[in-house]
């Protein structure tokens, strides 16, 4: 195992600690963050982002590099119907289930059997997506060669 992997197991552990010991891996938890009841768990994402976004911003400006060597570039994407779309599908598998990824991985690995069901969904949906775009291009193709439809008095 390299470096590089090695410091993200480390990361990606302290994360999932830092998670399960802040409480956001229940489903009460969540539940009553979904229902604005308890907002602890909004001041800890806002503040990420209020963190990572001048630090990017800095990196980014300066000219520094990855630790695999490419330039810090953040992409920056227009929001299209896809976009809308999955974040609809995320939110209803994340009200559904009471868990978001991080909050999904977190309970699996400390053992909850119920932390099974939605890592399963993610792992179904991200099928489905793979399926779904994988097929687009052909839809795409047939639609072309199809006439467009006549436009009468117009």
């Amino acid at each position: 195992m390299n470096r590089l992997n090695l410091a993200s197991l480390f990361f990606g552990a302290a994360f999932g600690f830092l998670f399960a010991a802040a409480g956001f891996n229940q489903y009460d938890v969540v539940h009553n963050t979904l229902l604005l009841k308890y907002l602890d768990p909004f001041f800890v994402m806002g503040s990420a982002v209020a963190t990572a976004l001048p630090i990017l911003w800095l990196l980014e400006r300066r000219g520094w590099h990855t630790p695999l060597g490419g330039p810090i570039t953040p992409r920056r994407w227009p929001v299209e119907r896809k976009h809308v779309y999955g974040g609809v599908v995320f939110g209803l598998g994340w009200a559904i289930t009471g868990a978001c990824p991080g909050t999904t991985s977190t309970m699996a690995a400390a053992g909850s059997v119920l932390g099974l069901v939605p890592l399963g969904g993610i792992f179904v949906g991200i099928f489905l997506r793979d399926t779904i775009s994988e097929r687009q291009p052909i839809l795409r193709r047939s639609r072309a060669s199809e006439p467009a439809p006549a436009t009468e008095g117009v």
